[in-house]
């Protein structure tokens, strides 16, 4: 089994594993509401997907 000839140092490792990290949720407007929603997601106000509605949510 192969071995470090080195110890990598703590910056070295820390430059390759700043890739790895979450990303951050690129809502969009709905084009029923206007409000923000996930893309590919139904939205949570109007309740509509692909220009359809799928869920029934309560009028205020």
């Amino acid at each position: 089994m192969a071995l470090p000839k080195r110890k990598i140092s703590k910056s070295r490792g820390r430059k390759r594993r700043t890739h790895q990290k979450a990303k951050v949720p690129n809502p969009s407007a709905c084009p029923q509401c206007s409000e923000p929603k996930l893309p590919h997601h139904v939205c949570s106000s109007c309740g509509y997907y692909k220009g359809r509605s799928v869920l029934e949510t309560e009028e205020v």
